[in-house]
């Protein structure tokens, strides 16, 4: 199952798309204007889909846009058959692209394809505006900005921001990041918190939000 997110400016083609992905389990959401599309959602899906031809943001412009922020593949559907428009596309970062029409099979088929061959915890970026991780480097970024965390602090910040939303009692953030075989107990990460909230509050961010009686979770 991944998540994957699909920018089309024909409902019949977005209603199409999202019945085929959802019969593989995939969780779809569609957007019919490229305006909508945030920056502070797109690190959290594992593939795009773009239309080239939409009015307002094309498909180009908005890859171009976005493709610093992702690492995941983003695919093209397109009319064009020039091979010089679809060279171009890729030269903006696009992983592929699939001609319309396309059959509803080959679709299915091409994106399972991408994701397998992807392996999602390959992906080397996440990105929560205005924060974003070097997951491969262990690094914290408040907009341009590296945040200089201790290597137990950065790993806290990623396992919260990786389920954010989802609020985690010391205990299970202990156990997420350290294991149960880790050297020290739940209770440093109390301190742990303290000292990412501080550093991460000399940039203006409010990562962290305890959620009393319970625990905490990421909530940018």
């Amino acid at each position: 199952m991944a998540k994957i997110l699909v920018v089309d400016d024909e409902p019949a083609i977005l209603s199409l798309i999202h019945n085929a992905l959802s019969t593989d389990q995939h969780l779809v959401t569609t957007l019919s204007d490229s305006t909508q599309v945030h920056k502070t959602d797109l690190g959290t899906y594992d593939l795009i889909l773009l239309d080239v031809m939409m009015p307002g943001v094309d498909g180009f412009t908005l890859c171009r846009e976005i493709r610093p922020a992702v690492d995941c593949p983003i695919l093209f559907l397109t009319a064009k058959t020039l091979e010089t428009d679809l060279m171009y596309g890729l030269g903006l970062g696009a992983d592929d692209y699939i001609m319309k029409p396309f059959g509803i099979g080959a679709l299915r088929a091409r994106i399972n394809a991408h994701l397998r061959r992807e392996g999602r915890e390959k992906r080397n970026i996440l990105y929560l505006d205005p924060v974003r991780f070097n997951l491969s480097g262990k690094e914290l970024f408040a907009r341009e900005d590296k945040v200089p965390l201790t290597k137990s602090e950065y790993e806290i910040c990623e396992f919260l921001a990786r389920n954010r939303g989802q609020v985690f009692s010391k205990e299970n953030i202990y156990e997420g990041v350290f294991g149960y075989d880790g050297e020290s107990d739940s209770s440093a990460i109390t301190e742990h918190i303290k000292n990412i909230r501080a550093k991460l509050g000399r940039y203006g961010l409010e990562a962290i939000e305890t959620i009393w009686g319970i625990g905490y979770k990421w909530k940018l």
